[in-house]
């Protein structure tokens, strides 16, 4: 990266942008098109701007200094938290945590950031209304096991929820096909080496390839493993403190939820999963340790095959296998 002259530490938030740089300090602006041009009337292409991933709400000024040719970085928020707290920052303000965020940027290197391709931008809006519409269904199936155990077992309730019910299902549905139609259409030799994979079903691969741009987000498998939370916990310090390992748990809780699912098929189809568990069990490890330890596995082969570009092979011995 060439040097640059300047850091622009920006605090996003839905309405405004609180700026700041060491040459002109603090200064505000509307989050829309009109706020974005003035502050790129301000600062020269030299300037790199550094932003908190902040949901949706730095996404559209994230593009437009993109489209621009502008030199921008978007770090995750608990990375700007955790440094403010080494500095023993005191004041917590959109101003204070612009400065902060331009203090980051200054003493740390910077990764540009680089948009996502649009059929995965289409394909997470479809996922987050699937996530959506799925906790409508468990709420309304809920409600429906509470009327039949009061003894409400028909009525025009019952036929309503029923009827959403059904409605919900059909659009999960569609969503679900629309995706897998993105996949296929834009990334299918990944999606179907990933299938090859002993464990690994079309949800599953799907969702990889979703939540991590098709692996390209990351440079090793255990960035990934960290990425989807799936990353042990030692808890220790001298002789008093000897916590219980766990996992970290952050990340896509519902991608976790299909690795561990997978992890029982793996046990019995995945011969390089099935001599993991074996070895695990037999030393005395929980079963449950041994079976996050065979989606650290998954996780391991699904990468080292969208690296390699080759398809899974049960005789393969690599590294990444």
């Amino acid at each position: 990266m060439s040097k640059i002259k300047q850091i622009i530490g920006i605090d996003v938030s839905k309405l405004t942008l609180d700026v700041y740089d060491e040459s002109y300090g603090h200064s505000s602006y509307s989050n829309d098109v009109n706020g974005f041009k003035q502050i790129l009337k301000r600062y020269d292409s030299n300037s790199h701007y550094l932003m908190e991933a902040t949901g949706c709400y730095h996404q559209q000024f994230a593009m437009f200094l993109y489209n621009h040719d502008r030199s921008v970085s978007v770090v995750n928020p608990l990375i700007i938290k955790r440094f403010i707290q080494m500095k023993l920052q005191k004041l917590k303000t959109d101003k204070s945590d612009a400065k902060m965020i331009c203090c980051y940027g200054l003493e740390q290197g910077l990764e540009l950031w680089q948009p996502s391709p649009e059929y995965l931008n289409k394909s997470k809006r479809n996922y987050s209304a699937i996530n959506l519409y799925l906790k409508q269904t468990t709420a309304i199936k809920n409600t429906l096991h509470s009327l039949v155990a009061s003894g409400v077992l028909k009525g025009k309730i019952v036929q309503s929820l029923n009827r959403q019910l059904k409605s919900l299902k059909k659009e999960i549905s569609l969503l679900e096909l629309e995706i897998t139609t993105l996949i296929k259409e834009f990334d299918s030799h990944l999606f179907t080496s990933l299938k090859s994979i002993p464990g690994i079903g079309n949800k599953t691969a799907l969702l990889l390839i979703i939540h991590t741009n098709g692996f390209k987000d990351f440079e090793s498998y255990k960035q990934v493993i960290s990425y989807f939370g799936l990353a042990p916990m030692e808890r220790s310090s001298g002789t008093s403190v000897r916590g219980r390992s766990r996992i970290n748990k952050s990340g896509e809780g519902t991608l976790r939820n299909h690795l561990f699912m997978c992890s029982f098929t793996a046990c019995t189809s995945n011969p390089q999963c099935k001599a993991l568990y074996d070895r695990l069990v037999n030393k005395g490890k929980s079963k449950k340790l041994a079976l996050i330890a065979v989606c650290n596995k998954l996780i391991k082969q699904a990468f080292g095959i969208a690296k390699s570009g080759l398809v899974y092979d049960k005789n393969y011995r690599s590294v990444l296998s």
